[in-house]
């Protein structure tokens, strides 16, 4: 019992030297975060519009679709797009539910087929006139118009270096009102994304291209650096 005794009162005495020498084995830190964001003009503009029609049977509304959305096709191609930048998808053919007379029960009152596009138009002063030659055809559904860059990366690149130049200067300044000196970089991280400006205002106009507006979008970038105070 008595050795037992000493045991644990050498552990206590030891405690506080074991600390301060952790304090002192751990240099202190500063974390720092710095963003920037490059504006610059797409270069890419994608549509995502479609057909709706509508049949007394499922084949009838199926084929009355494919005849359209093969006109909508044909035309976006004399206009310059591409097969690799027209892509179909969320086809779809589904009954349409009315109520009876009595309004007691629903029944199928013939069927609605629908098929999506998205278009990719890399001409971008070619856009309004993509959409009024898509929408002369039988497109009659416009989910949505976005742009963005081709090449991303160059502008990524160009926020990335702003976004560590940000971050030195935050922490010079934190450590200089701290009065205290950076020390080596310990660790860098960072996250990039795109973010889109706002949405282009567009109208449907007859016998003239849709305007469109594309502005700009954004790329940004945010760098978290942490450095060790010198000591």
């Amino acid at each position: 019992m008595r050795s037992l005794s000493r045991l644990l009162l050498s552990a206590f005495l030891t405690l506080p030297l074991s600390a301060a020498a952790f304090a002192e084995a751990v240099p202190g830190t500063i974390t720092v975060t710095g963003s920037a964001t490059i504006n610059v003009v797409p270069d890419l503009a994608t549509i995502s519009l479609g057909v709706t029609t509508n049949g007394d049977t499922a084949a009838a509304a199926m084929t009355a679709n494919s005849a359209a959305l093969s006109a909508v096709i044909d035309r976006l191609k004399a206009a310059g797009i591409g097969e690799r930048d027209m892509q179909t998808s969320n086809l779809s053919l589904n009954p349409n539910w009315v109520s009876n007379a009595s309004g007691t029960a629903n029944e199928i009152k013939g069927y609605v087929a629908s098929n999506m596009l998205s278009v990719q138009v890399k001409a971008m002063d070619t856009t309004g006139a993509v959409l009024d030659a898509a929408i002369a055809d039988g497109a009659n559904t416009l989910n949505s118009l976005t742009f963005s860059l081709q090449n991303q990366r160059p502008t990524e690149d160009a926020a990335r270096r702003a976004a560590v130049t940000d971050a030195l200067a935050r922490a010079k300044l934190l450590s200089e009102a701290a009065g205290a000196k950076l020390g080596t970089i310990l660790s860098i991280s960072e996250d990039s994304a795109v973010q889109q400006g706002p949405q282009p205002m567009y109208k449907m106009v007859d016998a003239a291209a849709v305007p469109v507006a594309a502005g700009e979008v954004g790329v940004t970038a945010s760098v978290t650096i942490v450095f060790q105070i010198a000591q």
